[in-house]
């Protein structure tokens, strides 16, 4: 696999460095020993100017080139997962129930692989800030960072994004048009009625039979009220009501989720989980409390930035290695709220070792150390073909 070649002669630091985020997971907004890793990396590489503080824990690095041009942003997300790691691997987290489960330790040392190279090479004209981004788990640090002026500050042309996809083979790439992941939102219900007796039940209005029949009605919200040819997901996640064998419960709380890729399904998705679980509730003399909070839109790509992530990827893996992704997926991503304010692109890089590898937000997932030069060499390939070097005549 043609990766460039300083890159590769760096592997076995990349997986040191990785390895080493990996044994000391921090959760969003919370990542204060990873914020100060990236910094210290980014001034040994000798980056012009590193800039911390950015959505509490963010890190934004500015490698300029040879000549004046324009800038672009590569960014990397930081955070792990709130999840007991059972890798048994002699690197696995030391900080119990917090883990790396979805490859951010991978995601920030490719991008540290790439400032590295970039800064050692200045082999293009304009401005590559490297963007280090905390809470991508549930805390929308994406969000944050725009908010708190990040293109603004740091004006750039187009972002790029890329996340590991352990299902695909290791060092392939995946890229498509449009929408690449889903909107999310939370949805917390408190299902309110009368308790009594487990023996008794006549005198209450059980509100876990009142869950049960909530749960069943919300799937036909997607079955029988979403045009087929549309995507969405209903799923609820947790249920919780009651102590004992014998004793109905006041209230049943329940959270779950919902996911879908067109505005016009999310607004149906809300109006249906709202008037279908509190219809319900009522219908058994009972009450319902519902908040359907959406937390991330539809990550979108714009199909030039697209077009411009594809060919860095087949200059590294090849073109017979680089493939349309048919359909998106059902998981969310908050780079779609750069997305939302810049032209850019988010693409897969494939991870897999095997048959049997477990997948991201898993408690044995591990990310492949192999395609830590290929990322890096994606990234650093990126950067020199969007911001090439004029020639002296």
């Amino acid at each position: 696999m043609p990766i460039i070649n300083r890159i590769a002669d760096f592997h076995d630091e990349m997986t040191a460095w990785r390895q080493d985020l990996h044994r000391h997971p921090e959760i969003g907004l919370q990542e204060t020993r990873t914020s100060a890793v990236v910094q210290a990396k980014l001034r040994e590489f000798g980056v012009d100017e590193v800039i911390s503080g950015i959505a509490k824990t963010g890190v934004v690095g500015v490698i300029r080139g040879q000549g004046e041009g324009p800038a672009i942003g590569l960014r990397a997300d930081i955070d792990a997962l709130p999840i007991l790691e059972e890798t048994g691997l002699p690197y696995a987290s030391e900080t119990p129930g917090v883990m790396h489960a979805c490859g951010h330790d991978g995601h920030t040392t490719m991008l540290l692989g790439a400032a590295k190279y970039l800064a050692e090479t200045r082999n293009f004209a304009g401005t590559v800030y490297v963007i280090f981004q905390p809470a991508e788990e549930n805390f929308g640090g994406g969000r944050m960072m725009v908010q708190e002026g990040l293109f603004e500050r740091f004006p750039m042309r187009q972002v790029f994004g890329m996340h590991n996809w352990p299902g695909v083979p290791a060092g392939e790439f995946l890229w498509r048009y449009g929408p690449v992941m889903a909107a999310v939102a939370n949805i917390d219900i408190n299902v309110i009625g009368t308790g009594s007796h487990g023996a008794m039940p006549h005198r209450g209005n059980d509100p876990i039979v009142i869950a049960a029949q909530i749960v069943n009605a919300l799937q036909t919200l997607v079955a029988r009220s979403i045009d087929p040819m549309e995507a969405g997901v209903i799923t609820i996640g947790h249920i919780n009501g009651g102590q004992t064998y014998n004793v109905i419960p006041q209230n049943v709380r329940m959270k779950g989720t919902a996911r879908w890729f067109n505005r016009e399904v999310g607004d149906r998705l809300e109006r249906g989980v709202l008037q279908l679980t509190q219809g319900i509730a009522e219908s058994f003399g009972a009450r319902a409390e519902v908040t359907f909070t959406r937390s991330y839109p539809a990550t979108v790509n714009d199909p030039e930035a697209t077009d411009m992530a594809r060919r860095a990827a087949e200059a590294v893996a090849g073109t017979p290695h680089v493939h349309h992704m048919e359909q998106p997926t059902t998981g969310g991503e908050d780079f779609a709220f750069m997305l939302e304010a810049k032209q850019g692109s988010y693409i897969m890089l494939g991870g897999k070792r095997g048959h049997d590898d477990a997948s991201v937000h898993h408690p044995k997932y591990d990310f492949n150390d192999a395609i830590l030069p290929v990322g890096a060499s994606y990234w650093a390939t990126l950067a020199e073909q969007q911001l090439p070097r004029i020639a002296a005549s």
